[in-house]
């Protein structure tokens, strides 16, 4: 084998270490991201396995990043994300977060031309917030309008559909986890006002 392919396969375990506790992610969050067994990520990263193509596309795939990425990235974590966007149901989706498992972050633009609301459910717990012009959310019974600077948080379990509300581009931060897990957010609590002694 080439001498510097053997260099290069050499340095992926150490560099997959390092990206997934740079990403704080556990083996087992990646297991269940990937289908590749806790084992079998354990021994590619110690070394003791050699990797293959198609468990590199699938991890690759796993942290959102390029498999060029993946093989060349430096051992020590590096902070910065270079999240690229892709199209799902006619919406633009960036992922803010690249971490396999827990809790999702998107931003995404939503076309005016999205079709008629059809709502679905399915696992897991959804919390929007509109950036940019107007949703329409329809979820369950309701059929709602939210504008900038608007949230909704909801078990997608309920029936649910969003899109543009008017004639404009919709954009939205989305944060989506499984079933039971929730954002939550710290809020500061406001001071108590001393009481008027004069009543």
């Amino acid at each position: 084998m080439d001498e510097h392919l053997e260099r290069a396969l050499a340095a992926v375990g150490p560099r997959l270490r390092a990206l997934r506790r740079g990403r704080q992610t556990t083996l087992s969050d990646l297991s269940k991201v990937t289908g590749v067994s806790v084992s079998t990520l354990s021994r590619l990263e110690s070394g003791s396995r050699r990797p293959t193509l198609d468990l590199l596309l699938l991890i690759a795939r796993a942290y959102g990043v390029t498999l060029d990425e993946l093989v060349s990235a430096p051992p020590t974590g590096d902070p910065r994300i270079h999240p690229r966007p892709f199209v799902r149901r006619g919406m633009t989706m960036l992922p803010l977060s690249q971490r396999p498992g827990g809790i999702q972050a998107y931003k995404v633009v939503i076309p005016v031309t999205r079709r008629d609301p059809n709502p679905q459910a399915h696992e897991g717990y959804e919390w929007l917030y509109v950036l940019n012009g107007k949703l329409r959310l329809v979820l369950g019974e309701h059929d709602l309008t939210l504008a900038a600077g608007e949230a909704a948080e909801f078990d997608t379990r309920l029936p649910h559909w969003f899109g543009a509300a008017d004639g404009e581009p919709v954009e939205i931060l989305s944060l989506f986890g499984r079933q039971g897990e929730r954002a939550h957010f710290r809020a500061r609590s406001r001071p108590e006002r001393p009481s008027d002694p004069l009543g």
